[in-house]
């Protein structure tokens, strides 16, 4: 476990894809990013993206204490979702390069 509070929970990704690769998810049971933004609170949603802001500043890839990261989340079959929860992956530690090739 990287952090956990009452939005969100972070641990690193089973299968890394760059050198670090960490999982953020909120605590609620929401299937993926449109699900969680039209049935969300907004205090869900601020602690959200405050808990991925936290993760990415604990694994010192924040632009305030790195060089930066990329958050992505994968919605649904064609946006390449495998797990059926809202999950972002933060990468980091390396230049993650180009988005879509």
């Amino acid at each position: 476990k990287i952090y956990e509070d009452d939005f969100v929970l972070s641990f690193h990704d089973i299968n890394p894809q760059k050198k670090i690769h960490a999982l953020v998810i909120p605590k609620g049971k929401y299937v993926n990013l449109d699900d969680f933004s039209q049935n969300a609170s907004s205090e869900e949603m601020v602690g959200l993206l405050k808990g991925i802001n936290i993760v990415a500043k604990k694994l010192g890839i924040s632009v305030d204490k790195g060089k930066g990261y990329r958050a992505i989340a994968n919605n649904s079959e064609d946006g390449g979702q495998e797990v059926p929860h809202l999950h972002f992956h933060l990468f980091g530690g390396e230049n993650v390069g180009r988005m879509v090739e």
